[in-house]
């Protein structure tokens, strides 16, 4: 058989799956499918390799070369255009065929003639005749709609980045640039644009069905949520009453649907034709670890033809475009658009360097979109250093999976880093010290005016070290089970409530998660990280940080936070392992490494990876820990299992790679179907599918997510020691130099402030005036000053400067544990203009102030104020205090209307009352 031969074979293949009849000139019937593509056909140029006719005219034209012409294949288009513009004997029509295919047996490419500038492209099968019936049938191809007929942006209620993600696309669609990036940062609103986006594509650009890509079930949810919340600007219903959103949970794609949200492991699954375990979606691709020689090729699937979608939008692109999965994006003929907030070098690479939309973390906290944050860290001697247990030391021992305690004596000394805590070894008290120390800093330092501990989210290493970080957290703060809580795939209770309830509810205040809340869920009012476990991926760690990121109005804050004093300014990242100094890799730690996790194998094997290394990989770890396990151990497999032991399963899959029982198989296989076979007749797909069948079958049991959980339970070191004889202790417990550098550009941004706007701003010229002067400040100033300095980009809240002092000259500055008020601000100005050597809150220099002023009038008049007037003076004092002056007005305010209010006062002081007021307005400001 020639090259060229073999290559019109797998062409003929091809277009057959696709749903071309295929004839040659001497049995022509055009009648006989919709779509007929007919070899050698005549034309004044020479016969062409296939013409493609659909509805009985001719539509396209196939030129053929052999797969070594594949490398040159783009040469091919000069003769593919001439085919196309020839005239074809019989046929009366002279206008170019539309569809121009150059094809050798691997490769495929294509060329729509009417595109506004005809541009060829590789795409991976042949298109089914319907679809080229469809697109005869319309007036303009969808890259013509897309750069001619786009109208503008309605930019009503969009952000400025928003709108730039949405130009920025378009215009890059207009260009037929088939890859484009959206970067943009956590919280910037990625989904929001992206709907907005999908809704003009599908309204103006025509598009037919557009896929929303997804690595886990949970981001799935959410996005399903976002669409059917969504309510265009130019159309009073919701995205999901316009058009039809299919959630994918099947293999089956609505023909209906015109967006689909599906995870990418489930897409790979039907377009490789392997079934998937449900459990496989819940777990992101960044815990996933993969091997290239896990091959599981995806494949022409006619129900699913390559023209299913007209657009791929893959959300957290960065961790889904690599290794297996990217034959997803291949498969189809879509462009590609990637959403992401933490690209690397390769996401710029895969996505042509076309980045639409670049919208960083410190642009969106510049635009108050997002909120900075300061880094606190917790160093203990134990998690620096390690320890050591002595041999004969009596201590627990805990069994992993049961966490059944048993006390007995080690046998050997045993001596532990930091890096092994929570794995072999727990000590008690370095999670104890970790969690104190966390209280201690919120309650004196970070947060310290706020009356109920901040939301707060702890990563940990495993759910067994998640259980003993939440008894520790309600033991340390004294409180319930409601406190705190786990959120993990794996928790007893419903995950998605309590995620609910963490982000609406008073309660859990703190919430621990080992996976689920990692990445891509929001939980606004979310004040402190704590990271009890160290990341190597950046990306991953980015993407852990943007769960604090989020802003949050002031009201909104108060509902789940009550004693918070308005919109949230910042969050805070404790780091009790190192996380922020250890080294991070660029890409995902997961992509090349030589030894793959029994967790992952068991993972590979539930998604569909069948290539002998996985198998036989998984086959011997299971047969080595058959030798190690207890027979209490066997015993829960085996009853997982269904009846098989851990041995049984290992041999079983050795079983299905035995090379002659694969060929007994596929005998078996023909001589059920009537075909006679010998060993040496056998075909190659024969034995494949004998293969897959056989393969299949041994790994069945390991869909069962139960069964998976309980070997990689068992495998798992039988028992933890927990060491309580080691004590430990906090040796460094403060800000990061990082977090000073922030301080110290607060300081100047807001002195800086000061110094260049002191002429336009009332409040700031009251300060550089004479002090007889100063009377005149009032309330409103302040406002008006506050306003300036809390909008973006300086955010110099009251709060937030006075964290700022605090944490640079912390000697200097007083009341760092007190609720900030806006007069707080007066002692701000103060301070920074070196009127004052401290710094501490208004109202208590506004007390000093009064005891100055009432000792001195006492000691001055005939008689000494009365036990009421000095009452009434204090209130009157209080209320300068919070509000900076007083006046005949501001008696009708309820802590003095509650007393009488001016009449009272007058009552007690009489024609005095203005004169004492003025003084106290003077003396107590000024």
């Amino acid at each position: 058989m020639t090259p060229e031969t073999k290559a019109r074979q797998q062409i003929d293949q091809k277009l057959e799956q696709a749903g071309w009849v295929i004839q040659d000139m001497k049995q022509l019937n055009l009648g006989a499918a919709v779509g007929v593509a007919v070899r050698e056909y005549p034309t004044d140029t020479g016969p062409a390799d296939y013409v493609l006719f659909v509805n009985r005219n001719a539509a396209g034209v196939i030129e053929a070369k052999k797969d070594s012409a594949g490398e040159n294949l783009t040469v091919t288009e000069s003769q593919t255009e001439r085919y196309a513009n020839a005239t074809l004997k019989w046929r009366t029509d002279n206008t170019p065929l539309r569809f121009l295919f150059e094809a050798t047996g691997q490769i495929i490419r294509f060329t729509d003639g009417v595109d506004p500038i005809p541009r060829s492209r590789e795409i991976f099968h042949f298109f089914k005749p319907e679809t080229l019936a469809t697109w005869l049938g319309q007036p303009e191809t969808l890259r013509r709609r897309l750069a001619e007929q786009m109208p503008p942006l309605p930019e009503r209620n969009l952000r400025d980045c928003q709108i730039s993600a949405v130009t920025g696309l378009e215009n890059s669609l207009a260009l037929n640039k088939p890859r484009a990036l959206v970067h943009m940062a956590t919280g910037a609103g990625k989904t929001f644009t992206a709907i907005t986006s999908v809704y003009r594509l599908l309204k103006f650009g025509g598009a037919k069905r557009i896929l929303f890509l997804v690595d886990t079930r949970n981001l799935g949810k959410q996005a399903h949520q976002e669409f059917m919340a969504y309510t265009p600007p130019d159309d009073g219903r919701k995205f999901t009453e316009l058009y039809n959103v299919q959630r994918l949970a099947s293999p089956n794609i609505d023909p209906h649907s015109q967006v689909c949200i599906s995870t990418i492991q489930r897409m790979y699954s039907i377009l490789s034709g392997e079934p998937i375990d449900e459990s496989a979606e819940d777990v992101s691709l960044n815990e996933v670890q993969q091997t290239t020689k896990q091959e599981k090729f995806v494949r022409y699937n006619a129900a699913v033809p390559v023209e299913t979608f007209d657009f791929i939008i893959i959300d957290e692109c960065h961790r889904s475009i690599y290794n297996l999965w990217k034959q997803v994006l291949d498969y189809f003929d879509a462009s590609l658009i990637g959403l992401t907030a933490t690209p690397d070098k390769r996401t710029f690479g895969f996505f042509n360097e076309n980045i639409v939309a670049e919208y960083s973390y410190e642009d969106s906290v510049a635009d108050g979109v997002n909120v900075g944050y300061d880094v606190y860290e917790i160093v203990t001697e134990i998690t620096e250093k390690g320890a050591e247990l002595k041999a004969k030391e009596w201590v627990d021992h805990r069994d992993r999976a049961t966490r059944k305690k048993r006390w007995a004596e080690t046998e050997d000394d045993t001596a532990y880093t930091g890096k092994e805590l929570d794995k072999s070894v727990v000590n008690v008290s370095q999670i104890r010290q970790v969690i104190q120390a966390m209280k201690t800093a919120v309650e004196t330092q970070i947060f310290p005016a706020r009356k109920e501990t901040p939301k707060t989210l702890i990563f940990a290493k495993t759910d067994s070290h998640a259980d003993d970080i939440i008894n520790m957290v309600r033991e340390v703060y004294g409180q319930g089970n409601a406190f705190c809580k786990k959120v993990t795939y794996r928790a007893e209770e419903d995950a998605d409530s309590i995620l609910s309830s963490f982000r609406n509810d008073y309660n859990p205040r703190i919430a621990v998660t080992v996976d689920m809340i990692a990445t891509g869920t929001d939980v606004k009012p979310l004040e402190v990280l704590l990271f009890m476990r160290d990341v190597r991926s950046k990306g991953y760690y980015e993407q852990m940080k943007g769960r604090g990121v989020r802003s949050l109005d002031g009201e909104s804050l108060k509902r789940v936070s009550n004693s918070a004093d308005g919109a949230k300014t910042r969050f805070v990242l404790i780091d009790a392992v190192g996380v922020e100094k250890s080294l991070k890799t660029e890409s995902r730690p997961l992509e090349k490494k030589p030894g793959i996790a029994m967790k992952d194998l068991l993972q590979g094997v539930a998604m569909g990876s069948r290539d002998d290394d996985t198998v036989l990989s998984l086959a011997n770890r299971l047969l080595r820990l058959a030798k190690q396990l207890d027979d209490k151990a066997q015993a829960r497999i085996e009853q997982a299992s269904g009846g098989m032991t851990v041995g049984e399963l290992g041999k079983g899959l050795i079983a299905a790679l035995d090379p002659d029982a694969i060929v007994q198989t596929a005998l078996a296989t023909a001589k059920e179907k009537g075909i006679t076979r010998s060993e040496d007749s056998l075909l190659p797909e024969e034995i494949a599918a004998a293969r897959a069948e056989r393969v299949a079958a041994a790994c069945a049991p390991f869909d069962k997510p139960e069964l998976r959980d309980e070997i990689e339970s068992c495998r798992r070191e039988r028992e933890q020691i927990i060491d309580h004889i080691n004590l430990d202790q906090v040796t460094f417990a403060g800000f990061s130099e990082q977090a000073e550098t922030q301080a110290k550009a607060v300081i100047k941004n807001f002195t800086d402030y000061i110094a260049a706007h002191k002429d336009e701003i009332a409040a700031l010229g009251f300060f550089y005036q004479q002090p007889y002067q100063r009377r005149a400040l009032t309330f409103e100033m302040l406002e008006e000053l506050h306003e300036h300095l809390s909008k973006p980009p300086l955010m110099l809240t009251t709060e937030r400067l006075w964290s700022a002092y605090a944490r640079v000259q912390t000697s200097a500055v007083k009341g760092a544990d007190k609720k900030r008020q806006l007069t707080d601000l007066v002692s701000l100005l103060r301070f920074a203009l070196g009127m004052d050597s401290e710094l501490k809150p208004f109202a208590d220099e506004v007390d000093k102030r009064f005891q100055t002023w009432i000792f001195r009038h006492n000691a001055q008049r005939g008689t000494a104020f009365t036990p009421e007037q000095t009452e009434w003076l204090r209130l009157m004092k209080d209320h300068i205090a919070s509000s900076c002056s007083i006046s005949r007005d501001d008696f009708d305010y309820a802590e003095l209307a509650d007393k009488g209010g001016l009449q009272k006062a007058w009552g007690l002081f009489g024609k005095e009352l203005d004169n004492l007021m003025n003084e106290m307005n003077g003396e107590l400001v000024a």
